[in-house]
């Protein structure tokens, strides 16, 4: 049996274009901070307000926290160039459980060259892969570091439309996985179409990036090519080492929430749900 992995890289890297965009919220209950945040589309810095103890501290201090309770103990965030905010905060309040480092990705072009980018960050040994916009809970994480080599935890549908408040059209829209009946990833697709077998299978399994990866992953990574929407993406990285690689991802069950931090309409909702969490990074 493999020992738990120890470190994970949390993907920050991106523009955040969703929380930039005015989609109508009334940002009236927000803060002047979160407003703030908001704009500049910096969702792994977002303040969250009303959690009792812990008022305004970032989003990414949650995320830090958690993976410390699940055993973490060094920690890659990939940021965009120019990071001031990230690099300015934990230069103030370095996390006290947990080793920083920070990788730059120069230009954003998609969550496979994100992941790319920590390559010469991580030890030669599994890790953890998490998106910055996305709090798994510290069990979840636990559960991911305990895979021990490649795989990911996958999300029943229903629990992340009931636990987690996103609207069942919204889950669907995140990528599906096909899981074997060896508690294998057999296959994952981005925003499959309504017909598709994945999409109207009575229990449907969700990735949420909760990611368990060895460094052969990077060799996939370089040969991802461009998806339709131009990007480098992870899942195609996933595919390749399995298809090419030969590699098998072993997959570990949820039925849980996962607050996600994409929109300014997430904002308000996410904070309530924080409320009683410690953070302790």
């Amino acid at each position: 049996m493999s020992p738990p992995t120890t470190q994970a890289v949390i993907l920050a890297g991106g523009q955040g274009t969703r929380m930039r965009r005015d989609d109508g919220t009334d940002l009236s209950g927000l803060s002047e901070a979160q407003r703030s945040a908001a704009a500049a589309g910096v969702k792994a810095m977002m303040p969250v307000e009303g959690a009792v103890g812990n008022a305004g501290r970032p989003f990414l201090d949650y995320i830090i926290s958690a993976l410390a309770d699940a055993g973490i103990r060094e920690t890659v965030v990939v940021v965009p160039p120019g990071h001031a905010a990230i690099g300015s905060h934990y230069a103030r309040t370095p996390p006290e459980r947990v080793a920083l480092r920070f990788a730059v990705q120069e230009k954003p072009r998609g969550t496979a060259d994100a992941l790319l980018t920590a390559r010469n960050a991580v030890r030669d040994a599994p890790f953890l892969a998490v998106n910055a916009d996305n709090y798994y809970s510290p069990a979840a994480l636990r559960a991911a570091a305990g895979i021990g080599g490649c795989g990911l935890v996958a999300y029943e549908a229903g629990a992340l439309v009931r636990e987690s408040g996103i609207d069942e059209e919204r889950v669907l829209r995140y990528a599906l996985v096909d899981l074997t009946d060896g508690g294998l990833l057999g296959a994952i697709r981005e925003k499959p179409a309504p017909d598709d077998p994945l999409a109207r299978a009575g229990e449907r399994w969700v990735s949420m990036n909760l990611w368990s990866f060895t460094p052969a992953i990077f060799d996939a990574c370089e040969r991802v090519t461009p998806s339709p929407r131009g990007e480098l993406e992870l899942q195609d990285a996933v595919t390749i080492a399995m298809h090419d690689l030969g590699i098998a991802f072993r997959v570990v069950r949820a039925r849980e929430a996962v607050l996600d931090l994409s929109c300014r309409a997430d904002v308000s909702r996410v904070a309530r749900q924080l409320a009683g969490v410690e953070v302790r990074p």
